[in-house]
């Protein structure tokens, strides 16, 4: 049971005080894997009768490693809006609805959410994440939903992060961390792993530093070491601000297109253990780029790869909802599609050796980008530039 109440900044508040109350996290174990479970919950009054909820199902995950049809949605920086327009004048996320009701309309076609930070951007007001909790309901109530740690939901000065800016509204974390389960060893610190199926997603905490010689370098090396590639071969990294590659205006004008000191210390992790596919948000549009190691596409195919991936394949998703941003006016060598809209990536799993990834607008659920990855075992243990330790010919 956790307490709402407790935040790291000044309250946002009207007028007098108001009871956050409490947050109530229950556990099942002994669950079969892909098994269906039907739930509801309930609150018992002072008399001792018990009003109950509707009911809901569940799917409980695939074991690590199971061959199964495995269907993963990614996003970040959704919000929340009013279906009535009562708030139109201070819209800061226009597109929020659209994405909510795409997925609740597609629920039935995915396994699996990954909302990569920038939740509701409450900014400190527990209200507004009471709407964005109601808002989603329909889709947490039946699928994982998963989170990471925006700007939004963690950033205040002096307080042990790695950005001394305002944009959580005093919230520093304490909100997410005690909305959301995630699988942290310390929720505190936002980073950690999940093995679903075939999948393993290193999440990683872009609010705390990630650099070499960090707790979070570790764990991020850590987390992409460890897995098992013959039984979990699709391995996905994923934060909130881009720390891989964005044609974002902002990060052209600073010459970097990325986060400051983004990749720096993370690429050579990406390229050894052989990353799939790096997802970011935080820049309000979607973008997709060529299999890329140190600034250099590795190869010219565009939409159907196969064999040994030389690089990683990286993608901004932050159009869940927020206000849209632009691009530079030149297109990088490196960046295959960009499309200034709302929208959410879906990632399938079909086995072992085929994956596909899929772009959706969110006005229409339909796909405006995709491609396929199909290889077996031996590609992925295939040195390429970088992916294997050093070898010497002495003997």
């Amino acid at each position: 049971t956790f307490n709402r109440g407790s935040m790291c900044g000044a309250p946002a508040r009207t007028i007098g005080w108001r009871d956050p109350g409490f947050i109530h996290t229950a556990f099942m174990r002994g669950l079969w894997p892909n098994k269906e479970y039907f739930y509801k919950v309930g609150h018992e009054l002072p008399d001792g009768t018990v009003v109950w909820g509707k009911p809901y199902t569940f799917r409980a995950p695939p074991t690590p490693g199971q061959s199964s049809l495995q269907r993963v949605i990614v996003f970040g920086d959704m919000g929340k809006a009013e279906r009535d327009g009562s708030n139109e004048y201070a819209n800061y996320q226009p597109g929020s609805l659209n994405t909510t009701d795409a997925l609740v309309k597609d629920l039935d076609n995915f396994d699996m959410v990954f909302h990569i930070g920038d939740l509701p951007y409450a900014n400190g007001y527990i209200s507004q994440w009471d709407q964005f909790t109601a808002q989603v309901a329909p889709i947490s109530a039946r699928k994982p939903y998963m989170i990471a740690s925006g700007n939004h939901e963690r950033d205040w000065p002096n307080t042990g992060g790695f950005f001394d800016v305002e944009d959580s509204g005093g919230e520093c974390g304490v909100l997410a961390e005690t909305m959301y389960y995630y699988p942290a060893e310390n929720r505190a610190n936002f980073w950690y792993k999940v093995d679903y199926g075939m999948f393993r997603f290193c999440v990683a905490d872009s609010e705390h530093d990630w650099r070499e010689g960090t707790p979070q370098y570790k764990f991020i090396e850590e987390c992409l070491s460890t897995v098992d590639r013959k039984h979990q071969p699709w391995l996905v990294f994923a934060a909130h601000r881009v720390l891989g590659y964005s044609s974002n205006k902002w990060y052209a004008e600073q010459g970097s297109f990325e986060e400051p000191k983004g990749r720096e210390s993370l690429q050579k992790l990406w390229q050894r253990h052989r990353v799939d596919l790096a997802i970011f948000g935080h820049v309000h549009n979607y973008e997709r780029t060529c299999p890329l190691y140190q600034n250099q596409c590795v190869s010219n195919e565009r939409s159907r790869y196969s064999g040994t991936m030389n690089g990683t394949i990286f993608v901004v998703a932050g159009g869940g909802g927020s206000h849209l941003n632009g691009y530079t006016s030149a297109v990088p060598k490196w960046s295959v599609f960009r499309d200034r809209d709302y929208g959410f990536t879906k990632l399938t799993a079909f086995n072992h050796s085929s994956l596909l990834f899929e772009y959706k607008r969110s006005s229409d659920g339909e796909v405006y980008d995709n491609f396929t990855i199909h290889r077996d075992y031996r590609d992925v243990l295939g040195c390429v530039h970088d992916s294997c330790f050093p070898t010497t010919l002495a003997t």
